[in-house]
Protein backbone atom coordinates (compact mmCIF):
# COMPACT_ATOMS: atom_id res chain seq x y z
CA UNK A 1 0.00 0.00 0.00
CA UNK A 2 1.43 3.35 -1.02
CA UNK A 3 0.58 6.41 1.30
CA UNK A 4 0.86 10.26 -1.14
CA UNK A 5 1.64 12.73 1.19
CA UNK A 6 -0.53 15.93 1.21
CA UNK A 7 0.77 18.85 1.42
CA UNK A 8 -2.13 20.77 4.56
CA UNK A 9 -2.02 23.99 2.54
CA UNK A 10 -3.88 22.28 -0.98
CA UNK A 11 -6.02 20.46 1.40
CA UNK A 12 -6.79 23.65 3.44
CA UNK A 13 -7.33 24.79 0.34
CA UNK A 14 -9.84 22.31 -1.34
CA UNK A 15 -12.18 22.21 1.77
CA UNK A 16 -12.56 26.01 1.20
CA UNK A 17 -13.75 25.39 -2.00
CA UNK A 18 -15.59 22.80 -1.46
CA UNK A 19 -17.68 24.62 1.20
CA UNK A 20 -17.86 27.71 -1.39
CA UNK A 21 -19.29 25.90 -3.76
CA UNK A 22 -21.67 24.28 -1.59
CA UNK A 23 -22.88 27.39 0.03
CA UNK A 24 -23.36 28.99 -3.46
CA UNK A 25 -25.38 26.19 -4.81
CA UNK A 26 -27.38 26.63 -1.93
CA UNK A 27 -27.89 30.02 -1.89
CA UNK A 28 -29.15 30.02 -6.06
CA UNK A 29 -31.54 26.97 -4.87
CA UNK A 30 -33.53 29.02 -2.57
CA UNK A 31 -32.68 32.45 -4.34
CA UNK A 32 -36.96 31.73 -5.41
CA UNK A 33 -37.92 31.08 -1.78
CA UNK A 34 -37.34 35.19 -1.10
CA UNK A 35 -41.59 35.40 -1.64
CA UNK A 36 -42.22 32.80 1.03
CA UNK A 37 -43.62 34.09 3.67
CA UNK A 38 -47.12 36.70 4.18
CA UNK A 39 -48.01 39.23 2.27
CA UNK A 40 -50.52 42.17 2.62
CA UNK A 41 -51.79 44.07 -0.33
CA UNK A 42 -50.75 47.72 -0.66
CA UNK A 43 -54.68 48.76 0.22
CA UNK A 44 -54.59 45.97 3.08
CA UNK A 45 -57.69 44.54 2.58
CA UNK A 46 -55.89 41.19 1.60
CA UNK A 47 -53.12 38.93 3.04
CA UNK A 48 -51.61 36.14 1.01
CA UNK A 49 -49.17 33.64 1.85
CA UNK A 50 -46.92 32.57 -0.40
CA UNK A 51 -45.24 28.45 0.18
CA UNK A 52 -43.49 25.80 -2.25
CA UNK A 53 -45.22 23.28 -3.48
CA UNK A 54 -42.12 20.96 -5.22
CA UNK A 55 -40.68 23.50 -7.47
CA UNK A 56 -43.53 25.48 -8.06
CA UNK A 57 -44.71 28.40 -5.75
CA UNK A 58 -48.24 29.69 -4.74
CA UNK A 59 -50.36 31.80 -3.17
CA UNK A 60 -53.26 31.03 -0.94
CA UNK A 61 -56.06 33.68 0.75
CA UNK A 62 -55.52 33.43 4.37
CA UNK A 63 -57.53 36.51 5.63
CA UNK A 64 -59.18 39.33 3.78
CA UNK A 65 -61.32 42.76 4.72
CA UNK A 66 -65.19 41.55 4.73
CA UNK A 67 -66.53 45.17 6.02
CA UNK A 68 -67.82 45.27 2.33
CA UNK A 69 -71.11 43.30 3.21
CA UNK A 70 -71.29 42.44 7.12
CA UNK A 71 -73.89 39.47 6.16
CA UNK A 72 -71.55 37.26 4.72
CA UNK A 73 -68.09 37.45 6.90
CA UNK A 74 -64.72 36.08 5.42
CA UNK A 75 -64.86 32.65 7.07
CA UNK A 76 -68.23 31.97 5.43
CA UNK A 77 -67.62 33.15 1.88
CA UNK A 78 -67.35 30.89 -0.99
CA UNK A 79 -65.95 30.97 -4.18
CA UNK A 80 -69.57 31.20 -6.03
CA UNK A 81 -68.55 33.00 -8.78
CA UNK A 82 -66.37 29.85 -9.92
CA UNK A 83 -67.42 29.17 -13.57
CA UNK A 84 -66.92 25.19 -12.53
CA UNK A 85 -70.07 25.00 -10.62
CA UNK A 86 -68.70 22.16 -8.23
CA UNK A 87 -66.08 24.53 -7.29
CA UNK A 88 -68.59 26.94 -6.22
CA UNK A 89 -69.12 26.19 -2.56
CA UNK A 90 -65.18 26.59 -2.13
CA UNK A 91 -64.27 28.56 0.80
CA UNK A 92 -62.40 32.07 0.09
CA UNK A 93 -60.63 31.47 2.83
CA UNK A 94 -57.46 28.99 2.01
CA UNK A 95 -58.22 29.36 -1.41
CA UNK A 96 -55.18 28.72 -3.43
CA UNK A 97 -55.33 32.09 -6.09
CA UNK A 98 -51.17 32.26 -7.19
CA UNK A 99 -50.21 28.98 -9.04
CA UNK A 100 -47.75 27.84 -10.97
CA UNK A 101 -45.39 29.77 -10.83
CA UNK A 102 -41.30 28.95 -11.28
CA UNK A 103 -38.19 31.17 -10.46
CA UNK A 104 -36.72 32.10 -13.41
CA UNK A 105 -32.78 32.48 -12.18
CA UNK A 106 -31.95 34.79 -15.33
CA UNK A 107 -34.52 37.20 -14.78
CA UNK A 108 -34.69 36.67 -11.19
CA UNK A 109 -38.30 36.65 -11.38
CA UNK A 110 -41.31 33.84 -11.27
CA UNK A 111 -43.23 32.92 -14.27
CA UNK A 112 -45.61 31.17 -16.32
CA UNK A 113 -48.30 31.41 -13.31
CA UNK A 114 -51.87 31.54 -12.96
CA UNK A 115 -54.07 33.90 -10.81
CA UNK A 116 -57.23 33.42 -10.11
CA UNK A 117 -59.68 36.28 -9.63
CA UNK A 118 -62.46 35.54 -6.97
CA UNK A 119 -64.52 38.35 -7.99
CA UNK A 120 -65.00 37.42 -11.52
CA UNK A 121 -64.01 33.74 -11.45
CA UNK A 122 -61.55 34.32 -14.16
CA UNK A 123 -57.67 33.05 -14.10
CA UNK A 124 -55.34 34.61 -15.85
CA UNK A 125 -51.22 34.76 -16.58
CA UNK A 126 -49.31 36.01 -13.91
CA UNK A 127 -45.50 36.62 -13.31
CA UNK A 128 -44.16 37.91 -9.72
CA UNK A 129 -41.66 40.04 -9.27
CA UNK A 130 -39.55 41.58 -5.89
CA UNK A 131 -38.19 45.16 -6.34
CA UNK A 132 -35.35 46.10 -4.37
CA UNK A 133 -37.34 47.84 -1.80
CA UNK A 134 -38.94 44.74 -0.64
CA UNK A 135 -42.32 44.77 -2.74
CA UNK A 136 -43.60 42.37 -4.09
CA UNK A 137 -45.44 42.99 -7.82
CA UNK A 138 -48.26 40.21 -8.78
CA UNK A 139 -49.36 40.75 -12.29
CA UNK A 140 -52.26 38.85 -13.76
CA UNK A 141 -52.42 39.06 -17.76
CA UNK A 142 -54.24 37.88 -20.47
CA UNK A 143 -51.40 36.12 -23.11
CA UNK A 144 -49.29 39.38 -23.32
CA UNK A 145 -47.56 40.90 -19.91
CA UNK A 146 -48.33 44.44 -21.33
CA UNK A 147 -52.06 43.58 -21.37
CA UNK A 148 -52.45 43.41 -17.42
CA UNK A 149 -52.76 44.08 -13.66
CA UNK A 150 -50.15 45.02 -11.44
CA UNK A 151 -50.95 44.53 -7.85
CA UNK A 152 -48.16 45.93 -4.71
CA UNK A 153 -47.85 43.60 -1.73
CA UNK A 154 -45.55 44.26 1.24
CA UNK A 155 -44.15 41.30 3.60
CA UNK A 156 -45.63 40.93 7.10
CA UNK A 157 -43.11 41.65 8.96
CA UNK A 158 -45.13 40.47 12.81
CA UNK A 159 -41.60 41.42 14.83
CA UNK A 160 -42.32 45.11 13.95
CA UNK A 161 -46.58 45.22 14.58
Amino acid sequence: MRYVKVNKSFMLLGILLFASAAVNAQRHANAGDRILGQWISEKRNLIVEIDKYGNEYRGKVIWFNDKDNPQYPMNDRIDFNNPDVSLRKRKLIGLVVLKSLIYEENSHSWENGLIYDSRSGKEWNSCVNLTADGSLFVKGYWHFKFIGKTTTFRRINFDHQ
